[in-house]
């Protein structure tokens, strides 16, 4: 497939507008078109080890799940590790491409994925993802009715506020008169002056609304999930099955305030990687996620909640299976997908 096109099919799969704002996702590095992609290589970490396997496989385009560039580069030398990344992708004519929370966020993804090492469960989103393009612009729309002879003049001060947008008018007949009714989109801080400048000429223009522009949430899709097992499980039993899903043999585990290993655990609520943000505050019997802060770990014990942790990437990488077989059916088979043998969580027991 040609790079371009991929990467538009890649995007279908999960739309980086669902990834978080912080993020930096898609396409990160591109060699020179026209560019071809036979060959496409998935790992979780881009490390040197893993570019030089991806080298020694022959790949034309590496899905690399966290983004190697994150920070701007001011270079692209031959001293930091991720700078070398970059020289040996586009001497090689390998491209990069990272979809990171976007991941996280589909039905498909991450987090689904980690779900599965509950059992039998529902689950929804922590945090729902929103309709990325619904509606376009602004978080209100105003409506008001004007007469002719003041038109104008509202209209050329409406038009000096900042982030106002979508402005239309339409002739209507009110109480008998013609008027116009003017539309109009705009940011919460451009709402006050329009609010103001209608207030100051309140017996020009009436029959004023003010409708909150709110984006219709996706179903099955945002950060985290909470889910609920068909049937409850002691807690020693759970973290068996998550130990089993994720083939770990060991993970840590801080048990809730008043908690044992005997605990029922109902409600789980998890997040891939690093999930203290995304779960906090949740009501549940046990947190799984990556890696959270010391004290974060201690909040949620205090509140009895028992916490799971198996290391950052631990959580993510299993799901590079099943990405493998969902874009070969996805890419129709058009091209080989291989899953990188050399990436691994960089922390090891000892």
């Amino acid at each position: 497939m040609n790079l371009r096109e991929l990467v538009s099919a890649l995007n279908d799969f999960a739309s980086p507008a669902l990834a978080e704002s912080w993020d930096n996702v898609g396409l990160l590095v591109e060699p020179s078109p026209p560019h071809t992609v036979n060959t496409l290589f998935l790992t979780n970490d881009l490390t040197e080890e893993v570019m030089e396997e991806a080298v020694q496989k022959k790949a034309d385009l590496v899905l690399s799940y966290h983004p190697p560039i994150f920070a701007p580069l001011k270079r692209v030398t031959w001293k930091t590790w991720k700078e070398r990344l970059v020289v040996r992708a586009l001497e090689n004519r390998i491209g990069i491409y990272s979809p990171h929370t976007a991941y996280d966020a589909i039905p498909h993804g991450v987090n689904n994925w980690l779900t599965k090492g509950l059992g039998t469960c529902t689950s929804v989103p922590l945090h729902p993802s929103t309709a990325p393009s619904s509606p376009a612009e602004g978080t209100h729309r105003v409506e008001f009715c004007a007469d002719a002879e003041h038109l104008d003049a509202m209209l050329s001060k409406i038009k000096d506020i900042p982030e106002i947008s979508c402005l239309t008018t339409l002739p209507v007949r009110v109480e008998g008169e013609e008027q116009t009714r003017v539309s109009l989109n705009c940011s919460q801080k451009a709402l006050l002056e329009v609010v103001a400048l209608l207030s100051q000429n309140s017996l020009f223009y009436h029959k004023t609304e003010i409708l909150l522009l709110q984006k219709p949430l996706l179903p099955h899709t945002g950060m985290g999930r909470l889910c609920t097992l068909s049937e409850p499980l002691s807690l020693s039993d759970t973290v068996e099955r998550i130990k089993g899903h994720l083939r770990l043999p060991h993970v840590r585990l801080a048990l809730g305030a008043g908690r044992t290993l005997e605990s029922p655990v109902k409600k789980v609520a998890l997040c891939a990687g690093s999930g203290s943000s995304v779960l906090k505050g949740t009501e549940a019997d046990l947190y799984l996620t990556g890696e959270m802060s010391h004290h974060d770990v201690l909040d949620a014990v205090a509140n009895g909640i028992s916490v799971i942790l198996c290391e950052h990437s631990n959580t993510e990488r299993g799901f590079l299976s099943e990405l493998r077989d969902a874009l070969t059916i996805h890419l129709q088979n058009k091209i080989s997908i291989i899953v990188s043998e050399k990436d691994r969580d960089p922390l090891q027991m000892a």
